[in-house]
């Protein structure tokens, strides 16, 4: 008979708790189910093109996102899948890639696309065809009347024109403003809402003018509004022009301060205009300068870590349009597992199933603010949520309140 050494019983004590504690970890984390359908999730994004610097950080966002969820779980044991398409910043391609997913991808939601007209041509086909839409663009009209499929994750125009026009008239203590605006739906609505709201701040629009989003000189637009009265100017556009606009500004030594919109809160912007960045000031959500969130909050905590790892696998800085991107993929899955919950488990989600869950969502924190959907309101956000910015030294700063 052999006699166990005590060295023999200290491995096998080792053992034990090696594979005890293995046990545990993995207890701790929830896997995705082989045996389970893969919940698809149509997106729309201008990945090329004109609206490429909104896109492009979207879907990184998104991809950052999935992986999250699946590492998680998945949502209730699904694997999801965020099934993506350019639509090269046109929207004829948004519908058409709309129609894609839903028609041969068989996706009962969709996220996207990047820039107004896209979203509107999306808008029209997901009212018609019954499936949830979360769009990304800011434009009033996606959601002004409510429509029952379509949500959005970016504040309004009026909101965002709201929060500039109080800047100009607060702190900058001026009367009469120019606007130089983009030819397309998203500039439109924007010049459209400014003047229709500057008397309510005391503001009077003295010259505006438009522009093609691929022009490539807009001097002879600012230099019409340069032999105006106008003592501000606000530029409402996406894409490169607004730094074409910022270096024009600069080459024709007008003083007269730039307000941009919130489609320029992109690192490209201050990329393409260099030094004539410096200066310009903005409306954004609060991503930009986590500071201005409180530290002690769920927000801040929430921007702090997907700014971490955002930044650690693109290796770049956060910006507006990768949290919307966030937001919308967020508020998308979570109306999915809380279908499950509420209906059961089930192969595949239906369109009504996931729109009715999406209209629930309430106070979830996302990188944009705090999300509240009702049948009344499909906007999600609040006024509160934005922040005047200024760019510095080619960095983002808070605009202090005066």
């Amino acid at each position: 008979m052999h006699k166990k050494s005590g060295f023999g019983s200290a491995a096998l004590l080792i053992c034990l708790i090696m594979v005890v504690g293995i046990m545990a970890a993995g207890c701790g984390k929830k896997k995705v189910s082989g045996s389970k359908s893969v919940y698809k999730i149509g997106v729309v994004l201008s990945l090329s093109q004109a609206q490429a610097a909104l896109g492009v950080p979207e879907q990184n966002a998104l991809k950052l996102l999935e992986k999250k969820v699946n590492d998680e779980g998945g949502i209730e044991g699904h694997r999801v899948q965020f099934l993506i398409e350019d639509d090269e910043s046109l929207p004829a391609k948004s519908k058409e890639k709309f129609t894609k997913l839903v028609n041969q991808e068989g996706v009962t939601a969709v996220i996207g696309t990047s820039f107004s007209g896209g979203t509107a041509a999306m808008t029209e086909d997901a009212e018609k065809n019954k499936i949830p839409l979360i769009g990304l663009s800011a434009t009033t009209s996606l959601t002004h009347p409510v429509k029952k499929w379509t949500f959005r994750t970016p504040p309004t125009t009026q909101m965002v024109v709201e929060r500039a026009l109080g800047y100009i008239q607060k702190n900058l203590k001026l009367k009469k403003i120019g606007v130089l605006y983009d030819s397309g739906l998203f500039g439109t609505e924007g010049y459209e809402t400014v003047k229709a709201t500057a008397g309510k701040y005391g503001l009077e629009v003295v010259a505006a003018e438009s522009y093609g989003t691929n022009d490539p000189d807009m001097t002879a637009q600012l230099t019409k509004i340069k032999s105006t009265p106008a003592q501000a100017l606000i530029v409402w556009g996406t894409g490169p022009a607004p730094s074409i606009i910022a270096k024009n500004v600069q080459q024709l030594a007008m003083t007269i301060p730039y307000i941009g919109s919130h489609g320029i809160a992109n690192q490209t912007f201050i990329n393409l205009a260099g030094d004539a960045a410096n200066g310009v000031v903005f409306p954004a959500g609060r991503v930009l300068v986590p500071s201005s969130i409180p530290a002690d909050s769920d927000w801040r905590k929430t921007v702090d870590e997907f700014a971490k790892s955002y930044k650690e696998a693109y290796k770049t800085e956060v910006n507006t349009f990768a949290g919307h991107g966030w937001d919308a993929g967020l508020i998308m899955t979570e109306a999915m597992k809380a279908a499950i919950k509420a209906n059961g488990d089930q192969e595949k989600l239906s369109a009504s199933v996931i729109r009715d869950q999406i209209e629930k969502t309430k106070d979830l924190t996302g990188i944009a603010g705090t999300f509240t959907y009702s049948p009344s309101n499909h906007d999600g956000l609040k006024i509160d949520d934005l922040i005047m910015i200024k760019i510095e030294n080619g960095a983002w700063t808070e605009a202090k309140s005066s």
